[in-house]
């Protein structure tokens, strides 16, 4: 029973993709690419919901699910627990972004930073060779991202503040969970 658990802990993010693949091919097909689920300034609640399954094509979604699911599966080495406490770290921050920040975004990249932010802080807040390992990895794997998380150098059109409410939520669940688990 715990292998099975196991193996469903990882095709979770390819599940998560699944969602977001059907929503973008929908899109594309049916509506010419206009049925976008985005969180917009003044928007229903639920668009901070949905924000991470709603992109700008395909390209978009293929960038963002090549660093989604590696970056998923490292911090579902750590547990499921973990991978929820991203999720809702990420959700809870993207709500300010919601209710004051003017322009709309959509897309797993908070999400990704999310995850980028929880693997880099767990290391340094637990100390134990996993965390630190992790936290190693991600750096080296995924380091030349953090620059975007600057408005100067994000690249036109992206929501740095997205990306930079992602990586926040991802801190506090490792800071969260950190706590929890020494």
């Amino acid at each position: 029973m715990a292998a099975w658990f196991s193996r469903l802990s990882l095709l979770l993010p390819l599940l998560i993709l699944l969602i977001a693949w059907l929503q973008e091919f929908l899109d594309q097909i049916f509506f010419r690419g206009q049925w976008n689920l985005p969180m917009v300034p003044g928007g229903s609640f639920l668009g901070v919901l949905t924000a991470p399954f709603s992109h700008a094509g395909f390209a978009h979604l293929l960038a963002n699910s090549l660093t989604f699911l590696p970056l998923s599966w490292l911090v579902l080495l750590r547990g499921r627990r973990d991978y929820l406490a991203v999720w809702l770290g990420v959700y809870c921050c993207a709500i300010p972004v919601w209710l004051f920040w003017p322009n709309g975004s959509h897309g797993l990249s908070g999400v990704v930073y999310g995850l980028l932010g929880y693997l880099l802080v767990i290391g340094w807040l637990e100390k134990k060779p996993l965390s630190i390992a992790l936290s190693g990895l991600a750096l080296v794997s995924y380091g030349g991202v953090l620059p975007s998380l600057i408005p100067i150098f994000s690249a036109p059109g992206v929501s740095w503040i997205g990306h930079f409410s992602g990586f926040l939520g991802g801190v506090l669940a490792a800071a969260a969970i950190a706590r929890t688990n020494t």
